[in-house]
């Protein structure tokens, strides 16, 4: 049983010896002819933090990397990702089917956005519907042979991340965080609900770690002295990646061009999927 153990059997995916009832299966497949290889949820335990760049980043960073990249945007009262990559089509459906729409370099996207007549009409609706809606995103969408999707999370611990992490087989969650004082609760906050779930953690990712001066290279700490590789330390966690306060970046994610931005601050994350999905390969080959 875990420390953290509320007593109620219902909500939790941990498979413990104290076990008092069954185990509800929520799972939710894959439409029949979609393929998805590997899931990775991105979170934080607040908002504002920079999920939804952090998400669009690791996307692009592995479709450079010649891979088939997808993003499902959970974040459904919060949808920002079609902004950042420029989208202005619709998802259209074809026999029931959702097609996700694709970005100029070829990753596939489904959010509520891409859905709504007006990107700025409000989704207000009961936690229940959200987590519905994400359901269908996974189960009712032709997702095309994508070796890594992304899943753009809300903050928090509410309805939505409960539903990705007890429908959709997430192999692992990457925790986005930034340097406030916070930053202890929002990790914590976010690996005790992902061993709640028995989901992996793969790190953390620092948003506006530093601001590097154009003019003489040095870096200033905006928002105060970072204490993330303790916090991860505490935690047993990789720090992944530290991304800087650029005026670039935004302006980049504003024009819908998160697609043009270059950076290697995502190359040590990249190493660690590619892993993951290397061993899957020779795991595969060892049982044939």
């Amino acid at each position: 049983m875990s420390e953290n153990c509320n007593q109620n059997c219902s909500s939790c995916g941990m498979d413990c010896g104290d076990r008092t009832e069954e185990q509800n299966d929520f799972s939710v497949k894959l439409h029949e002819f979609s393929k998805v290889k590997k899931v990775i949820g991105v979170v934080s335990g607040k908002g504002g933090v920079g999920k939804s760049l952090v998400t669009s980043l690791l996307a692009v960073t592995m479709n450079r990397a010649g891979y088939r990249t997808a993003i499902l945007d959970a974040d459904i009262t919060g949808p920002s990702i079609p902004k950042s990559f420029g989208l202005t089509r619709k998802a259209k459906a074809v026999d029931s089917v959702m097609i996700p729409v694709q970005t100029e370099s070829g990753i596939d996207i489904m959010s509520i956005n891409l859905i709504l007549e007006d990107d700025t009409d409000p989704v207000v609706w009961r936690g229940p519907v959200l987590a519905g809606v994400v359901q269908q995103f996974w189960g009712d969408t032709f997702w095309d042979e994508i070796d890594f999707m992304f899943i753009d999370m809300p903050p928090g611990t509410g309805d939505v991340p409960l539903t990705v992490f007890q429908s959709l087989p997430v192999d692992g969650i990457i925790v986005v965080t930034s340097p406030q004082e916070l930053v202890s609760m929002i990790v914590t906050k976010a690996v005790k609900m992902a061993e709640m779930m028995n989901i992996p953690i793969l790190g953390v990712v620092e948003n506006m770690s530093y601001f590097q001066c154009p003019d003489c290279g040095s870096k200033h700490s905006i928002f105060g002295k970072s204490h993330i590789e303790e916090i991860a330390s505490e935690h047993n966690l990789k720090v992944l990646a530290k991304l800087p306060i650029d005026p670039q970046i935004a302006a980049a994610c504003d024009r819908g061009a998160v697609e043009s931005l270059q950076g290697d601050w995502f190359n040590d994350i990249a190493d660690v999927l590619k892993n993951m999905e290397e061993q899957e390969n020779a795991e595969d080959s060892g049982s044939k």
